[in-house]
């Protein structure tokens, strides 16, 4: 019984990954200001995501010793967003979500120290294969290089989407995921909504397609998907698990983009993904 509902935990979690993993390409096929792509698909999830709470009958209510922490998850989220989506303008999907995935190392040194939790020596072992794959994503380090600068990126939003996911442990045994991504949405929403003054709004409607999947498919579905994932591992493990996102992201991008990575990108894409399987391996334990 305990192996089939661990089996279960891990296909909720990959199928989470599956949908958010349609950022990648999204996000490359999107044509506007990385602030109004943001704003508009923090909106529209907004809205779903409210009325879906509403038809549930979940509780939007937030206790008032959590309320900072909460609204400070919503800035985080913020910023991941905001940074990933410039990392994956200035490169393709596959730098892009590659360089994300360095959260999984970077949670695995922070969760000991934020949430107190038992630090295993051998998530240096996986963050060393992480910082390998990072390397033969840019062998040439050069600033003035964009493919450089996305990496740079990438990284500071696997930074922000860490801290984020670390904060929201904490709550996801006391609130519903969907109504934590309410005020996920809601917040990214308030926060860039003087970004749709700057924008006509008829080509934001000529983009319509691709902001509604945005909305619907990699925010609704598959964020709220991850974040019920919470409740059965350990962050550090559900963040090193979800590493498999590139692998789907960068399978869509080269179906609906056309964007085939290169070699060093696949062998740094290699040693970012096998931490996966040592880690998936490791929690089934």
């Amino acid at each position: 019984m305990g192996n089939s509902r661990h089996f279960t935990n891990l296909l909720e979690l990959n199928l989470a990954m599956l949908f958010v993993s349609t950022s990648g390409a999204l996000g490359r096929y999107v044509d506007l200001p990385v602030p109004v792509t943001i704003a508009t698909r923090g909106i529209l999830a907004f809205i779903i995501l409210y009325v879906y709470c509403r038809i549930k009958g979940i509780s939007l209510l937030v206790g008032s010793s959590d309320g900072f922490m909460v609204i400070l998850s919503g800035v985080l989220m913020c910023l991941h967003w905001l940074t990933y989506f410039y990392a994956l303008q200035m490169s393709n999907v596959a730098i892009g979500m590659l360089s994300l995935f360095t959260y999984p190392v970077i949670t695995a040194f922070l969760e000991p120290l934020i949430l107190k939790s038992k630090f295993h020596r051998v998530h240096v072992l996986l963050g060393i294969l992480v910082l390998f794959g990072v390397y033969f994503l840019s062998p040439e380090f050069d600033l003035g290089n964009s493919t450089t600068l996305a990496i740079g990126m990438g990284i500071l939003s696997a930074l922000c989407y860490a801290l984020r996911n670390i904060i929201l442990k904490s709550k996801t045994a006391s609130y519903h995921g969907s109504m934590l991504m309410v005020y996920q949405t809601g917040i990214i929403g308030l926060l860039l909504f003087p970004a749709l003054f700057f924008i006509d709004f008829r080509i934001l409607l000529g983009q319509w397609e691709g902001i509604v999947a945005l909305a619907v498919l990699t925010t609704a579905i598959g964020h709220t998907l991850f974040l019920l994932t919470f409740k059965h591992f350990s962050i550090t493990s559900i963040s090193i698990m979800s590493s498999i996102q590139p692998v789907f992201g960068i399978i869509i991008g080269a179906i609906f983009l056309g964007e085939i990575p290169a070699m060093t990108t696949l062998v740094g894409g290699m040693f970012i993904l096998a931490s996966v399987v040592i880690e998936s391996v490791r929690a089934s334990r």
